[in-house]
This record gives C-alpha cells, sequence and structure tokens, in this order.
C-alpha cells in the first residue's frame, strides 16, 4: 500500500500510538509538538514542489520526501528517475514506505521465531514505526534548526543498516535525528532505498543493454540521494559543499561503496564507517549466478526479461529470498569475507569500476577524511542469550581451537593480557568480533597510506546495565549514542549519568567530524589520527581515552593464522 493514500484517520491513528512513529507522538492539549495544516512557518519549496513538515522543540522535520519517481513497472531495475513534480502543498509528515524486504517476508511467516529477538527489540525499539512496504520508496527525511533562513550547517546523511537488503531509515528509534539537530546544530538526513533483488539483480549480463544498471541501481539510488541534497539543503539551513556520509553496518558498506563511485565524487566531503566491515563487493559471476537461479524460480527467460518488470513484487521478494537461501556463503567462522556474497554492489563497469578498499583505500575520494570503528563485541553478545555467561574457559579454547587450530593458544593469550579480567564468554565474544575489527583497521590503515586526508579510528566498548549487565556492547549498540539519542532510547541508557554523557560526546564528535573533518572537541581527549606508528584509537567508553593499537597482538595472530577479510 502506497502511504501516500493513508488516510487521515490512518495517520493520525499512527500518531496517537505510544510509540507508532518516534519522535511524532502528540500529546493532548500540547503545543510542543506542531503539525498543522495551516502554519506557513513549516512550509518549505523543494526542486519538485513545496512540502509542509512539522515542528518540534525548535527543531523542523519533514518525512517521506520524494527524491525519485515511483520504481514499480518499467522503472524497475533501472537508475533512479526524478520524481514528478506536485502542485500546492505535499504533506510531509509521516515516513515513506520500504523496499520489499526479506526480514518482512519473516516477520510475516515465522511468528514463533519472534521470541529469539525479545530483547533486541526491547533495546533497539525495533518494530516501534509503522513499516509500509511499496515500490514507491525512494523517500528521505530531514531533521533541522532552522527552514528558509541564510545558516549553513553541517550535512549528515545516514545510511541505515540491514546489509544491501534488509532494513529502513525509520525501523529503529535511534535513528531519529532530531537530537543531533537540536544539541550540535547540524542538519540530518535519513532515507530509503532498494535494497535485495529490487535493487542488486544482476540482469546486465544477459546482453540486454536495457538492464545495464540493475546490478547497482541500489547504489544509484543513494546517489539520487545526495543529488537531492545538493540541489535542495539550502533551504532547509544546509550547507551542500559540506556534506557527511555516515552508516552503520551495512550502511557502512553503502558509505564505502560511495567511496569508490564516479558518479558520487564531489557530492560528499567525509566519511563515517560504523561496524561496516566491507572493502569488497560482489564478483560479476557471483551475481550473475544469483540472477539465472531467480529467473529459474519465476520460470522466466533470459529472452523475456522485461517480464520481471510485471512480477507481483512480493512473489519476486520470496523468489529472491529462497534464492539465496540455497547461494553458498562464507564459512561459518570467525572469518567471513564481508561483500562477497549474499546481496551487494556487483564490481566492474562504470558505475563501480573497482572495489572499495581492495586493495587500498579507492582514490577517487582521496581527500575525503574517514572514520571508522567497531563495537567490543558485536554479533556475538549475551543478547537473547540468557546463560550466555555460564560458557566456561575450556569451552572458549575448544571454540578457538575449532577456528584457529595450533594458533588458538597464542591469540587466547594475547587476548587474555588484553582483558585480564573478561570473564570467558565476554573474552570469545571480543575474540569473534575480530572479523569485524580487521578490516575495519585495513579502512583506516590503507586510508591512512594514502596520505590524502585524515582517518582516524575507533572502538565503542560501553556496556548497557539493562537485562542484568549481560548483552554486553552488541552490534548496532552505538547508533543511540551517535545521534545524542541516550534520553529516548532510554531501553538501552538506562537513563545513567554516564550514558547521557557519552551519548552527548559522541554526538559532538560526530558533528564535530561533519564540520571540519576532525572529530575532536573539546570534552574528549585529544584524538589522534591514524598512521601505522602508532594506530592511535578512541575508546568509546565511561571515561573516554585514546589507546595505541588496542588489541593489534591478537589481531595480527588472528590475520596471520587463515586468509582473512583483510587478505581475501
Amino acid at each position: 500500500m502506497n502511504s501516500d493514500k493513508l488516510n487521515r484517520r490512518e495517520f493520525l491513528g499512527g500518531l496517537a500510538g505510544v510509540a507508532a512513529i518516534p519522535g511524532t507522538r502528540v500529546q493532548q492539549g500540547s503545543t510542543a509538538t506542531t503539525v498543522t495544516e495551516s502554519n506557513a512557518s513549516t512550509i518549505a519549496e523543494t526542486s519538485s514542489g513545496k512540502i509542509r513538515g512539522y515542528r518540534h522543540d525548535g527543531v523542523f522535520i519533514f518525512k517521506g520526501i520524494p527524491y525519485g519517481a515511483s520504481t514499480s513497472g518499467r522503472n524497475r531495475f533501472m537508475a533512479p528517475q526524478a520524481p514528478e513534480p506536485w502542485s500546492g502543498v505535499r504533506n510531509a509528515l509521516q515516513y515513506g514506505p520500504v523496499c520489499y524486504m526479506q526480514d518482512l517476508l519473516f516477520l510475516e511467516s515465522d511468528h514463533k521465531n519472534l521470541a529469539r529477538t525479545d530483547e533486541d527489540a526491547f533495546l533497539l525499539h525495533r518494530g516501534s514505526a509503522v513499516v509500509v512496504p511499496g515500490e514507491d520508496c525512494l523517500r528521505l527525511n530531514v531533521w533541522t534548526p532552522e527552514i528558509n533562513g541564510s545558516h549553513k550547517r553541517p550535512v549528515m546523511v545516514y545510511m541505515h543498516g540491514g546489509g544491501f537488503q534488509n532494513g529502513c531509515g525509520h525501523d529503529l528509534l535511534s535513528y531519529e535525528g532530531e537530537s543531533l539537530a537540536r544539541n550540535h546544530d547540524a542538519v540530518v538526513v535519513n532515507h530509503n532505498h532498494r535494497l535485495n533483488a529490487f535493487g542488486y539483480l544482476n540482469l546486465a549480463g544477459f546482453g540486454r543493454n536495457e538492464f545495464a544498471d540493475s546490478a547497482n541501481c541500489g547504489l544509484l539510488d543513494l546517489v539520487a540521494v545526495l543529488h537531492w541534497v545538493r540541489d535542495n539543503i539550502l533551504t532547509f539551513g544546509g550547507d551542500p559543499e559540506n556534506v557527511t556520509i555516515f552508516g552503520q553496518s551495512g550502511g557502512g558498506g553503502k558509505v564505502i561503496a560511495l567511496m569508490a563511485m564516479p558518479a558520487a565524487k564531489g557530492l560528499f566531503h567525509r566519511a563515517i564507517v560504523q561496524s561496516g566491515p566491507y572493502l569488497s563487493m560482489l564478483s560479476p559471476n557471483y551475481s550473475h549466478e544469483i540472477a539465472e537461479k531467480v529467473l529459474q524460480e519465476l520460470a522466466i527467460s533470459s529472452e523475456n526479461l522485461r517480464e520481471l518488470q510485471d512480477v507481483e513484487p512480493r512473489r519476486l521478494s520470496v523468489a529472491a529470498a529462497e534464492v539465496m537461501r540455497r547461494m553458498p556463503k562464507s564459512p561459518a567462522s570467525l572469518h567471513d569475507n564481508f561483500g562477497g556474497t549474499g546481496w551487494a554492489p556487483t564490481v566492474g563497469g562504470r558505475i563501480l569500476p573497482t572495489h572499495p578498499f581492495d586493495p587500498s583505500a579507492p582514490s577517487v575520494s582521496a581527500d575525503v577524511p574517514l572514520m571508522t570503528g567497531t563495537n567490543l563485541n558485536e554479533f556475538i553478545s549475551g543478547l537473547d542469550h540468557s546463560d550466555a555467561y555460564a560458557m566456561t574457559s575450556d569451552q572458549v579454547e575448544a571454540e578457538l581451537r575449532t577456528s584457529f587450530g595450533h594458533d588458538s593458544a597464542a591469540i587466547l593469550a594475547a587476548y587474555r593480557k588484553e582483558y585480564p579480567s573478561a570473564k570467558p564468554f565476554a573474552l570469545y565474544a571480543t575474540i569473534a568480533a575480530s572479523r569485524f575489527r580487521i578490516p575495519s583497521v585495513e579502512q583506516a590503515r590503507r586510508k591512512a597510506a594514502l596520505r590524502s586526508a585524515p582517518a582516524y579510528s575507533y572502538l565503542y566498548s560501553w556496556r548497557t546495565p539493562v537485562l542484568e549487565d549481560r548483552v554486553g556492547t552488541f552490534h548496532a549498540a552505538e547508533i543511540s549514542f551517535v545521534f545524542d539519542n541516550a534520553q529516548i532510547c532510554n531501553h538501552y541508557s538506562a537513563d545513567r549519568q554516564d550514558a547521557l554523557t557519552l551519548s552527548r560526546q559522541m554526538g559532538a564528535a560526530w558533528v564535530a567530524f561533519a564540520r571540519t573533518g576532525d572529530p575532536n572537541h573539546k570534552d574528549l581527549p585529544h584524538w589522534p589520527a591514524y598512521d601505522d606508528a602508532k594506530r592511535a584509537t578512541m575508546i568509546f567508553d565511561s571515561p573516554c581515552r585514546i589507546k595505541n593499537d588496542p588489541e593489534g597482538e591478537g589481531l595480527r595472530l588472528i590475520a596471520a593464522s587463515r586468509p582473512s577479510p583483510a587478505k581475501s
């Protein structure tokens, strides 16, 4: 269902829910949040027409703005087209549709397994927003302290996580940009775009020129977002000559891909990668094999590719998910090759000529400063795992022998030296995060090696006390603090003072980097740029501190024990 067709009752019903649409709750008799149809002060002009947003505690908020036309029908698998202009004033009061994704299929078909993600949902407020799938999903959202003015603030364009197959710009409460706009005087933009088969199905290999962009049209959506920012952001108080792209997990992979795209050159000026351990993307052979199997699943001949544009979107999504389920994946070990399998961009040709960071950082973005880092534990954590800390030292040793063979003893000794008070499971979880840490360090090292713009490295290690201090520093935990959202994300922060302080410090660091290309500010220890001599890394914790070459000995032993993402 197209969200533009939601009627007034449905829209107001969404607002009335306790957490139906984060950041837009309206209280009876409250004047703090303004959502009106008559207040001219919340109307802004874009290149496609006028839009009406609302204002909350001094921040202007616009949601669901089209930055491209619908991608359905003959626009499916094609480069994004400009949005159709509209007359009058268009409401920009609620989030737009999201791309069809495999997570939605899981939610529809596997309710019995939802309990496995109860704690994840509780801590991250998953499922608190209205999510409507549709192919008219090229929409973006803006938070800004000012519209129709004269100031030029740093612009921060966020890329959501979920790999290249799932997620959207409003599925986590953490993504709300209001706090960064209000507390740090920045303009924040996030967006939805095409994913999985809708954004990355490689039909070019069948010799049909009309589908030449299909393998990477999801990346072209991201470029279209940046074009919209360039053409419109002045109206929203932003500086089109000072744009930062940042993203977490798969969103970090999108940042990395944009850094290697000639079409994106000059459209952004800083880049931040949060737990996005991508160095390479798909080979044409692999993505072509996926496309062949999707056609077989749908009983469509390669001579009749246009029929794919007529397939009902949910049927296409189900077929693509089934094919991907059967495709060979990276080995289930600590050495996953991020970007090498699954849905992702395809390397080769004019859109993504080379792997983004393999064998070196991309020269096309050599002048763009980079900040990159990981979380202490990432995917191995106590989240939805109540007996995690029952793991014994003997079990840790056995697990490491399976992964690293005769090198396991030295690796374990190096990490015990690094974290002498860590319990067995916490130590194992940190070692497991090496599959993120090694390529992240490589990103910083290879960027610094270009000697054109600085790289900064960080490690996020704050632990939430919620759920009996069990969950650790899990994947995506840092996002709420990056957005300075500790107060609204209090299921995670527990409203603790150290959490509120760290949230403000991290939000300020991200905006300082966006403003100047340097994350230093008065409330942090001095953070040196990364180099191969010291490998200075900011440890985001309470308190924050700089450490040179954290986990260095252990990471080098792991990298040498087998081919890792950094070497593949």
